[in-house]
């Protein structure tokens, strides 16, 4: 028995090595809630993209040029419409996390885990198991609750926001999937033209007058929202990008996903640790239902 136990240590340090990152691109996109609350206000959420898209996309430019190069016509229409999606995703969840805590917009988010299968589901006419469906009646009921959590009132424009920005990542996955010219193409080329494509959509809105313009956020802008912005760009964007092709490639994509999934579980823990955010005793129960929903969603699936 111990001459086949002994290579199980090497493989289980390998696989260790490559969940880390993948464990850490979690933590960073639970933690952008609140750095992108810190940093913005309903006026300048347009500047704030384009700033922080506007900083990483040279960068995709530069490492994935062949690959850009390589893209056909339908390639770069069918990437530039899931841009066009991409965009709508990040002004609700931007305008969303100003008008809401950081802890409510990471786990009302988390809902598009339930909705996208839902929705495969009825594109396909499909119906999903009765424990996903269980599931899914969970982590409704649980942001239901998330969002009365100072007592039973009218929840706030911000969780409405942060709702509808789950259900444009849920029309953004149904897209990537149904579009056929973008199926086989180059990930790195397909995300710097969605992301692109986006930075455009922000600086159209920010040219009409949309908020402060990206200029002036930028000059008034001090050591710690620069620090903030920096966070959201390099990390929450380049960093996460590159370990997830990274990890792939050397595990399965459903245990990078069941990583990436306790994304909500990281963004709560911020909230409360550091951004100081309370729940309530009905919120708390709330968020766990949405935890507890969402993750035996994923299972049940």
């Amino acid at each position: 028995m111990s001459t086949l136990a002994a290579p199980a240590a090497p493989t289980a340090r390998r696989a260790w090595l490559t969940d880390l990152p993948v464990l850490l691109v979690a933590v960073v996109w639970g933690a952008s809630y609140l750095a992108a609350k810190g940093i913005t206000t309903t006026h300048t959420v347009v500047a704030v993209l384009v700033l922080r898209f506007g900083v990483v996309l040279p960068a995709l430019v530069a490492a994935g040029w062949r690959g850009l190069r390589a893209l056909t016509a339908p390639q770069w229409r069918g990437a530039g419409t899931l841009g066009l999606i991409l965009s709508g995703i990040f002004l609700l969840e931007t305008y969303g996390v100003v008008h809401t805590s950081a802890t409510n917009a990471g786990l009302i988010i988390s809902l598009t885990m339930i909705f996208t299968p839902l929705a495969e589901a009825a594109v396909t006419r499909k119906r999903p198991p009765r424990a996903f469906l269980a599931a899914a009646g969970l982590s409704v009921l649980g942001v239901v609750l998330l969002t009365q959590g100072g007592g039973f009132t009218r929840p706030s424009p911000g969780d409405g926001l942060m709702l509808l920005a789950a259900l444009a990542r849920t029309v953004h996955v149904l897209a990537m999937s149904r579009i056929k010219a973008v199926r086989d193409a180059d990930s790195l080329s397909l995300t710097t033209v969605q992301l692109g494509s986006a930075v455009a959509v922000f600086a159209v809105l920010a040219g009409a007058g949309t908020g402060e313009s990206p200029w002036s956020v930028a000059a008034d802008f001090g050591v710690r929202e620069w620090a903030g912005l920096l966070f959201l760009s390099v990390f929450c964007t380049l960093f996460a990008f590159f370990v997830q092709m990274w990890a792939v490639r050397r595990t399965s994509p459903s245990r990078v996903s069941l990583l990436l999934g306790t994304e909500p579980l990281w963004a709560a823990a911020v909230g409360i640790a550091v951004g100081g955010e309370r729940l309530g005793v009905v919120g708390l129960v709330g968020g766990v239902l949405v935890l507890v929903g969402t993750s035996w969603g994923r299972r049940a699936r």
